[in-house]
Formats: C-alpha cells, structure tokens, sequence
C-alpha cells in the first residue's frame, strides 16, 4: 500500500541557495537537499487499484508551465513550532495546479483535503525548540529569496511511513503544457437551395 503526495521538485540552483539556510538551531533536524519538494496534496496510504486510477486520472490535467519564487523563512506551529519552511512567493497559476489536483482526488474517491494549502518547502524539522532559538534564526534567514525558477511538470512520490524528511521515490511525472487548442467547428450553413 503506498503512502502517495503530489509535488514540484526544487531545481538544483534554488536548491543549492536552500541549502546555505541550514544549520544555526540546535534543535533542528535538517532535510537532505535532494528531498526538498513543494507539495501540493498529500494523498497518503491507498490501494495499488486506487493508485492505478489516480495515476491516469493526473494524466488528465491540463496547464501551462509557469515560475515560481521561493520567499521568505518561516515555522510552523506559532506557539511550539515545530517545522521551519522556505515560503512561495503567492502564484494563481500555482493555485490553479494544486485546485485542479485536489478535484482529480475527489472525482476518483478522495476525501478533501483537510488542510489549507500553504505553498513551501520544508527545511528542518525541529525536536522540543527554544522559542527564543527559533525567533533568532528567523530574524536572521527572514529576507530570504530565490531567483524564479520554472515549474515545468509535477510529480507523484511515494514515501515509507515516517517522520518526514524522505526518502522519497519518483512514481510518476507529469509534463505541463497548454490545453491544445480546441477549435470550435462551426455547424454548416444552409442557404436552402
């Protein structure tokens, strides 16, 4: 039974400028860099047939590449925070991904997604912080940001159930690229002679 997520890859120069924002928090454990994603659904643990149905069902899905920017370092959980995160410039063509993405779930008999969807990459996570240790690293890291990169498709992985943090295999990619243009054939005209 795969435990299966919907993502975007971070390319190795955003990647790399990731990287440099490890380390300094004592409390963190760190992602190893070629796991760091974007994910747009969580899907989690579902029969092969249902995998099977879901991977056809993104063949479906129509849109155009488009970029994304990486902005700003942030945490999860205000009070015990608990994760530290890379934030995603707002995008609508972003948006309208991870949407059309969650309706497939549901039309091939997912629930919907519980949770809000806040677009970021995971860096570390931490073990029993200082909020005062959090606070200082953010203060420092706050004004990140990454060049634009493009997205030019989304992925499926599956993952073991754990923690977080990977391994993660490549299940199934899917390439964006505008709808093909529909044209509209014109009913015939009838001059009735």
């Amino acid at each position: 039974m795969p435990r299966l997520f919907t993502a975007i890859e971070i390319p190795r120069d955003a990647a790399l400028s990731l990287s440099f924002l490890r380390g300094g928090l004592p409390s963190a454990r760190w992602i190893d860099v070629e796991n760091y994603h974007l994910t747009l659904r969580f899907i989690g643990d579902v029969e092969s047939r249902l995998a099977d149905e879901i991977v056809t069902a993104f063949d479906r899905i129509e849109r155009p590449p488009f970029q994304v920017t990486l902005d700003g370092v942030a945490a999860f959980g205000s009070k015990k925070p608990h994760s530290i995160y890379a934030g995603v410039k707002p995008s609508s063509a972003l948006d309208a991904l991870q949407a059309d993405i969650d309706r497939t779930c549901r039309r091939v008999g997912l629930p919907a997604d519980p949770k809000k969807f806040v677009p970021h990459v995971t860096l570390a996570r931490l073990r029993q912080p200082k909020a005062d240790d959090v606070a200082l690293y953010l203060a420092g890291r706050g004004n990140f940001r990454a060049p634009p990169f493009t997205v030019g498709r989304f992925v499926l992985f599956s993952s073991k159930d754990s923690v977080g943090g990977g391994p993660y295999v490549l299940e199934e990619s899917y390439r964006l690229s505008a709808p093909a243009a529909r044209v509209a054939s014109a009913p015939a005209l009838t001059t009735g002679l």
